[in-house]
């Protein structure tokens, strides 16, 4: 008998990928491991994510791996949130950009200096000066780039670094050996151009994970705790549950918490992307990061560290930044013979044409970085777009399921409605104490979590009686004893089922109301007659999605005729009404077997299993976690209008990505043979090479400003 793994997962720093072909090589590594489950490296947020065997193989070995691979990795702390960990990265990523760009402004002036001297390159004072130039110039600016392919070389592989080290370094050393042509100047421009690239990229890089930065900047480092009269101001990590926490006027709140007194307005529009601030008052719960307008507020923390919603959007959006979309196994296979190839065109260039000239520039031509940029770029664009919408996707995947799509489902309670429906009226059966019948009924929802329990709670709020032998019917309703009394509470089908005779018109309940049967004792006791309002963005919502092709669907576990009155006034021809929770699944899996490509639109534990059946699930955060666990798209809003948003980023994201591979590939297959045939000399080849990466991150930045209406 085998033994179950015991699966983890760890997302680690993974720094010195400079390419595709690093990017590979890396996850190529972590996948071979044993014990390895799946390996995920990341090139614009240099960072890998493994899930592994925790029983056959420690974290300790997966970072080992890496740096023996030539790469620097370093198991995160911890107790650091992800909050800490972006603003570290984002303190790397600056250091690193003023570094490039020091060295990119060197070079380049060096190159100019050269371009200057090259009319005297016969003169022996000249020449040593221009190889000193170049000497110093790939010393200094372009040292990493032959360590790089150094620690490439002894590994057996290659990557953009051995390109430039081999274009620059056989340059060089043509230079110093012939009497004649030299390439002094070729040799600085191209460092210089390459740096500049790079730094232009790092730029760019910064851009696309502008969301991780803006999110992570919302956490204060302190919070002001109430110790007595006294507010004692307290690192963030030296919280404790339960603390009474003290946010005053155009501070942040510090934890999730709940308002214990005071009032004020809070802005929660970087969570939420709802630009109105949210009225607070005792009870009212807060999210930590949220900026406090007006008003003083004592809040008790019920939330802290990962609990926190902020926590918890940032793993989120980080996560799906790191997963790789199906899009990516395309470039990943090219990338990984890339390098060899352009390698061996170089060979034969020289070989068949005898110009040197030439041979470098189809080395420094060539751009791995453009195919390993293509698909993570507009991914990192596209979620850090969505997470400012109030969108959560789980993963580049989603983005691509959700551009699929042709079929939009959407649960009625809590998703189009507003999912607290109160009870409008009672209606007792003749010769029935109708307070008797309330107090019973209410005594027994009382135990329920239902949305309609909690109805029927409100309608008759006390005084209630002790419950047991309570008993849930999943899409039915429920049943226990309550003071003596058998009570049965639900559909009409339910008490049908069990014997129970309904007065006539029971079975066919006003239009856009539900009906909840009671039975006392298995005598009829009347109906509750319960409402729940249309959520004001329905209506505009799935006027764009049918504007947009799509084919809209609704489905309830409610009576046919609510869910009538409900499609009507949205506009929904189609309707499956009073399914149980394995009858939204059968829909499902029947729509798709007939070849619609369908999302889900849910908020409860009853539409998890169809959620996670659907091609692309669409859950909306005020439901439950189980819902959101089982979506590929969160809403942290209940704005139905992120849905048409969420549908047309997806599809610009996608048509992105499509651009992005296209134009990689489609510059590498002419710009090689151009440079191969001695139509570009090395330095021009060194600032298309620059120029083609930072075109595919910036046409991914199209995403951060693209119109979604």
């Amino acid at each position: 008998m085998s033994t179950p793994q015991a699966s983890a997962k760890i997302t680690f720093p993974v720094r010195g990928m400079t390419c595709a072909a690093c990017q590979s090589f890396v996850q190529k590594t972590l996948a071979q491991m044993p014990g390895v489950e799946s390996a995920a490296v990341n090139l614009m947020l240099h960072s890998a994510t493994v899930a592994y065997d925790a029983a056959s193989v420690a974290p300790k070995s997966l970072i080992d791996a890496v740096n023996d691979a030539g790469y620097e990795a370093e198991l995160p702390p911890p107790t650091r949130s992800i909050a800490a960990e972006q603003l570290l990265r984002d303190a790397e990523d600056d250091a690193a950009y003023r570094a490039l760009r020091l060295r990119a402004i060197v070079s380049m002036a060096a190159g100019a200096l050269a371009m200057a001297l090259m009319p005297w390159h016969h003169d022996p004072r000249s020449r040593y000066l221009l190889a000193a130039l170049a000497l110093f110039t790939m010393l200094w600016a372009g040292r990493r780039f032959y360590v790089k392919a150094w620690s490439a070389l002894r590994h057996k592989t290659s990557d953009m670094n051995t390109l430039v080290a081999l274009g620059t370094g056989s340059a060089l050393l043509y230079s110093l050996a012939s009497p004649h042509d030299v390439y002094y100047e070729a040799v600085i421009f191209i460092l210089g151009f390459v740096l500049l690239g790079n730094t232009l990229e790092a730029r760019a890089k910064r851009q696309t994970s502008s969301a991780l930065q803006a999110l992570a900047h919302l956490q204060p480092d302190t919070a002001r705790v109430l110790v007595g009269d006294a507010e004692v101001e307290t690192p963030i990590g030296q919280l404790r549950l339960g603390d009474t926490l003290v946010a005053r006027p155009g501070e942040r709140i510090a934890a999730d918490g709940v308002v214990l007194s005071g009032a004020s307005a809070v802005d929660e529009s970087m969570l939420t992307g709802e630009p109105i601030p949210v009225d607070k008052a005792p009870g009212s719960p807060v999210t930590g990061g949220t900026l406090n307008a007006h008003g003083t507020l004592h809040y008790r923390a019920t939330a802290l560290g990962a609990e926190t919603a902020l926590e918890q959007i940032l793993r989120l959006l980080r996560d799906a930044q790191l997963e790789r979309a199906p899009m990516q196994r395309l470039a990943d296979r090219v990338s990984s013979v890339f390098v060899p190839i352009v390698i061996l065109l170089a060979l034969l260039t020289l070989v068949l044409t005898r110009s040197f000239s030439s041979a470098v520039a189809v080395l420094v031509i060539a751009c791995p970085c453009a195919m390993g940029l293509a698909v993570p770029a507009a991914i990192m664009a596209a979620t850090g777009r969505a997470a400012r919408l109030g969108l959560l996707f789980r993963n580049g995947e989603a983005l691509e399921q959700l551009n699929a799509v042709d079929t939009i489902v959407f649960d009625k309670t809590g998703t189009l409605t507003e999912g607290r429906p109160d009870v409008a009226s009672f209606m007792p059966a003749p010769d029935v104490d109708s307070e008797s019948v309330l107090t019973l009924a209410a005594s027994l929802e009382h135990l329920s979590e239902h949305p309609l329990a909690r109805a029927v709670v409100r309608y008759r709020p006390a005084p209630l009686l002790p419950a047991s032998e309570f008993r849930a019917l999943p899409g039915m309703g429920a049943e226990g004893l309550v003071g003596g009394h058998a009570v049965l509470i639900g559909k009409a089908d339910l008490l049908v089922e069990r014997g129970i005779a309904l007065p006539a018109g029971a079975l066919h309940p006003a239009d856009a109301h539900t009906v909840i049967h009671t039975a006392i004792d298995r005598a009829y006791a009347g109906a509750f007659i319960v409402t729940d309002r249309i959520r004001p963005s329905a209506a505009p919502a799935l006027q764009a999605l049918r504007a947009m092709g799509l084919r809209t669907i609704l489905l309830t576990g409610d009576q046919e005729s609510t869910a009538r009155a409900v499609a009507a006034d949205l506009g929904i021809s189609e309707i499956t009404a009073n399914v149980l929770p394995a009858g939204k699944l059968d829909l499902i899996r029947r729509l798709r077997s007939s070849g619609a490509r369908v999302a889900m639109a849910g908020d409860g534990i009853n539409d998890a299993p169809a959620l996670a059946a659907a091609d692309a699930g669409i859950a909306l955060s005020s439901g439950s976690g189980v819902a959101e666990a089982a979506s590929s798209v969160t809403l942290v809003r209940p704005d139905l209008m992120a849905i048409p948003q969420a549908a047309l980023l997806a599809r610009a994201a996608v048509r992105i990505m499509r651009q992005n591979l296209f134009w990689a590939l489609f510059y590498n297959v002419v710009m090689i043979p151009a440079a191969a045939l001695g139509h570009l000399n090395p330095i021009l080849a060194a600032a298309a090479m620059s120029l083609s990466s930072l075109s595919v991150v910036a046409n991914s930045l199209r995403l951060s400003r693209i119109k979604l209406s």
